[in-house]
């Protein structure tokens, strides 16, 4: 058992995830692309290319970026008005406290930007983006994305969350993290009652896998649920890893028999290097159809695709 985060191809190479001969390649996808496994998730992980290998070991197939590539699949840059804010719908807005995660997946749509040197917001830049919200009273949901708002302390995310609570017309936060199922000691009591707001606020959970739901993940979401944190699922439809009926089925099936409710399937975001993880439409709007009448539909996310002008529905 790893007793901590893999992060180089050193750590990759001994902990068994990648040969000696991959030393060279994966140095040279390391000094573009951030890595870091939790000791938890590397426990899960049986081969490099099973589902959860998948997701986060480095693959020199990252360097090589298909025609359709882009560094901002969705249009994050040019709708960032200030540093720290997304904003793509009239009434809504992503506040980024922090660009670093527990864990980095090899098809994250921000993996230009994300990774340990992302660091977080200072107090001047984060005063200017809470600012920026209290100046335009359309904006009624506050969604703290990033990287990874968990991976803040406690005290940090109460604040921000008190600071948002009080501006009137937000009326609504979500808060989007892998913590639960990559980093589950990280939801400790202080967190929870961080997260009890007075504005409504929920957690949409991102997993990919019906594995990764271990143990401590399963204590994590309890707490939140005992919390009174209401929890979302999302997740991205990924080939080699839930492309395929029985797959779909047990994530969604899990999420749900651990409270969550899955919420949104996204379609693969054509982020630099992310081809082999492509599933074409057609065959996830088959997918879909396929859970359809044989899955409860409490258990069915809606399966959407991202764009800079906004999410279009596919199934």
């Amino acid at each position: 058992m790893s007793l901590r985060t893999l992060r180089t191809p050193d750590d990759l190479i001994t902990a068994g995830l990648a040969p000696p001969e991959a030393h060279a390649a994966l140095t040279a996808v390391a000094a573009r692309y951030a890595t870091a496994i939790p000791a938890g998730i590397a426990d899960l992980i049986d081969l490099p290319d099973d589902p959860i290998g998948r997701q986060f070991i480095p693959d020199p197939a990252e360097l090589t970026p298909a025609p359709h590539e882009t560094n901002d699949p969705i249009g994050d840059d040019a709708l960032s008005p200030l540093k720290g804010i997304v904003h793509r719908y009239p009434d809504r807005a992503l506040l980024k406290p922090t660009l670093a995660c527990p864990v980095y997946c090899r098809f994250c749509f921000r993996r230009e930007h994300v990774g340990p040197d992302g660091g977080v917001l200072s107090e001047a830049e984060l005063d200017a983006a809470i600012g920026w919200i209290a100046s335009h009273p359309d904006i009624a949901e506050v969604i703290l994305t990033g990287g990874d708002p968990l991976i803040l302390s406690a005290r940090r995310i109460d604040d921000i969350l008190t600071r948002l609570g009080a501006i009137r017309h937000v009326r609504r936060l979500r808060i989007h993290t892998r913590v639960p199922v990559a980093a589950p000691e990280r939801i400790t009591g202080e967190l929870v009652a961080a997260l009890d707001t007075e504005t409504p606020l929920f957690l949409v959970l991102h997993s990919n896998h019906a594995r990764e739901f271990t143990p401590a993940a399963a204590t994590a979401l309890a707490r939140l649920r005992y919390g009174g944190v209401p929890l979302l699922g999302q997740s991205v439809l990924l080939r080699g890893v839930n492309d395929s009926e029985t797959a779909l089925r047990d994530l969604f099936e899990t999420m749900i028999a651990h409270r969550v409710k899955p919420y949104y399937l996204h379609q693969l975001d054509p982020a630099p290097g992310t081809a082999r993880f492509h599933v074409p439409v057609a065959e996830g709007r088959a997918l879909i159809a396929q859970l359809r009448g044989t899955l409860s539909g409490t258990a069915i996310p809606a399966y959407i695709q991202d764009a800079s002008t906004g999410k279009t529905v596919l199934a």
